[in-house]
């Protein structure tokens, strides 16, 4: 699908990925960008930059997701495109993470791809075609050392991309899946940047524009590191050789969060003797 004139739609848009995705579909001569984020500031100031439209909305939320459609079919008269990217990085662990924390990353990472497609693809069908964008993660196809929920979660959103792309590609439907690795985003943060950063960070502007060309090219993965590829064959080639090498990566995973918390112990046991110090010195 060409990208100029079409009427576009990027979820998580107030940074990251999604700030630079839409940026590069407002330079690629889309006729309308409508941004969504739940930070509203951010989302109205990357609206005035693309002299787009913002809409806040909670993408865990069903009726949000269904805010957003109608308002962009009545501000852009359709959506041509749809880049359902928030996500978010879950709680570090498993047995220690709360099933609130579970349920919360679930309804982010994949029910509001599921809401999304739900509620866009009969529209899409009825206009002659359109084009869903499913923001997963490498963590999709390669599992995610240290955090089970996010692992888990992109692996579904990658699934059901799948299973769009399988069951209404046919039928007009244009589906891609993006599974990046480390990518300077504000989600990228320590003990994990060092260890989801093992093959590059690149910036957002690069995968912004892979996955532009992934639309021109109806391309179903899309995988800025050129290294999730070969990991992908290696896995499904040999599983107990794959499931040994990550657990390596787990070992490294659990020695970096390990060096973090007693860094992070430290810090606080220094800021407290400092207060302690000032206060005793103001009695």
């Amino acid at each position: 699908m060409e990208i100029i004139n079409k009427r576009v739609v990027v979820t998580g848009a107030a940074s990251g990925i999604g700030k630079a995705l839409a940026l590069a579909f407002k330079q690629a001569d889309a006729r309308s960008v409508v941004v969504v984020d739940i930070n509203t500031d951010g989302v109205e100031k990357i609206a005035k930059e693309i002299d787009g439209i913002a809409i806040t909305a909670d993408v865990a939320k069903e009726k949000d997701i269904e805010k957003v459609i109608q308002k962009a079919n009545a501000s852009a008269g359709g959506i041509d495109i749809f880049c359902s990217n928030a996500g978010i990085g879950g709680t570090p662990g498993f047995v220690e993470v709360e099933s609130s924390d579970w349920q919360h990353i679930w309804e982010v990472n994949v029910m509001s791809h599921i809401f999304a497609a739900k509620h866009l693809i009969p529209q899409m069908l009825e206009q002659g075609g359109g084009y869903l964008v499913n923001t997963a993660s490498a963590a999709g196809l390669l599992s995610q050392p240290g955090i089970a929920s996010y692992a888990v979660t992109k692996a579904a959103a990658v699934s059901f991309a799948e299973w769009i792309k399988i069951t209404f590609g046919k039928r007009g439907i244009g589906v891609s899946c993006l599974c990046p690795q480390g990518v300077r985003t504000p989600m990228l943060t320590e003990p994990f940047d060092d260890l989801v950063g093992v093959d590059g960070i690149i910036e957002p502007e690069v995968v912004a524009e892979d996955t532009l060309d992934a639309i021109r090219n109806e391309k179903f993965l899309i995988t800025p590191h050129e290294e999730v590829l070969n990991y992908i064959k290696y896995k499904a080639s040999d599983r107990d050789g794959w499931i040994n090498s990550m657990q390596k990566f787990q070992e490294q995973f659990e020695e970096s969060f390990s060096a973090l918390k007693d860094f992070q112990d430290l810090r606080t046991t220094e800021m407290e003797n400092q207060l302690e110090s000032t206060s005793n010195k103001k009695e």
